[in-house]
């Protein structure tokens, strides 16, 4: 099983010479269990080189949202496959007690927003609410549950024989306190991931003051990865105020905080072989 950074960043695209190397699209990241079909991570900016990579291919595509926060959202409305005619892409979101999926989709993809309403799109679309349990998608086994974040959010965890992955990109585990793992936000997606792409967006002293926003800081992120037994962490959702530099150093500060295993920043371009945890960087508009 192979994972594709399509977009690492967080709140907001921040694309610019000081983003290069970790990018500045928000978060998508493409999951490949078999060649029937393509399973992407939320719909970011990134899902806009994704749905290049993923034209005219003809095999089904499954979009699972953690949310629906706009950063998560924002590259629906260019992603190329959902304007060709009869391909079949599913998206996959957390249920709401107020609205269903499609209404709440519609007040982005629709006018004074989008010039394109949801129900003009050519390709053949199926909404789904998310189930809070596993679920299989073209033989890879998808669990999603609840997880400490504004309005309602999931965490998603994927399995097959070569590997598990674990995405929870938007992730404040530290209000329901980090010592006891049994009744932690995630932790039955994250135990023993062989990859966890975890939210890492603040540094200890910004944390102190956006506590309750909905993200974590790094040396949260490296606790938490300890306590569910992860492999490798992959700080993801950087803040549009990092540069390279600052999330460099964001990262070696959580290197050091860790225990056990392996810690990196998520890397726009980055394809990772989920079972044997190797990164490999390459353009993303050259992938597929």
């Amino acid at each position: 099983m192979n994972a594709t950074i399509w977009g690492s960043r967080g709140s907001l695209a921040s694309a610019g010479r000081g983003t290069v190397r970790y990018g500045g699209n928000t978060a998508c990241v493409e999951v490949e269990t078999t060649s029937e079909a393509a399973i992407l991570l939320d719909a970011g900016t990134g899902i806009r080189p994704a749905g290049i990579a993923l034209a005219d291919r003809g095999t089904p595509i499954h979009v699972l949202l953690t949310h629906l926060h706009m950063d998560h959202i924002l590259g629906l409305g260019f992603f190329r496959p959902l304007f060709e005619t009869d391909r079949e892409v599913h998206i996959w979101g957390p249920p709401s007690t107020t609205r269903d999926l499609r209404a709440r989709l519609s007040r982005y993809l629709s006018p004074p927003l989008f010039p394109v309403r949801i129900r003009d799109i050519a390709a053949h679309l199926t909404l789904h609410d998310v189930p809070y349990g596993a679920w299989t998608i073209e033989g890879a086994i998808v669990t999603a549950r609840a997880v400490i974040h504004p309005g309602p959010t999931v965490g998603y965890r994927i399995e097959t024989p070569a590997g598990t992955l674990a995405y929870l990109p938007d992730h404040e585990p530290a209000l329901g306190g980090l010592d006891q793992p049994r009744w932690l936000s995630g932790y039955d997606l994250a135990r023993d991931a062989d990859v966890l792409l975890h939210d890492g967006q603040y540094s200890d002293a910004e944390y102190t003051e956006r506590t309750g926003w909905g993200h974590s800081s790094v040396s949260h992120a490296a606790r938490f990865a300890d306590l569910v037994g992860a492999r490798t962490l992959l700080l993801i959702h950087h803040d549009p105020d990092h540069d390279d530099e600052t999330v460099d150093e964001l990262v070696d500060s959580a290197r050091r905080l860790r225990a056990g295993g392996t810690i990196d920043g998520a890397r726009e371009g980055d394809v990772i072989d989920v079972g044997g945890a190797a990164t490999g960087s390459r353009s993303a508009t050259s992938v597929g």
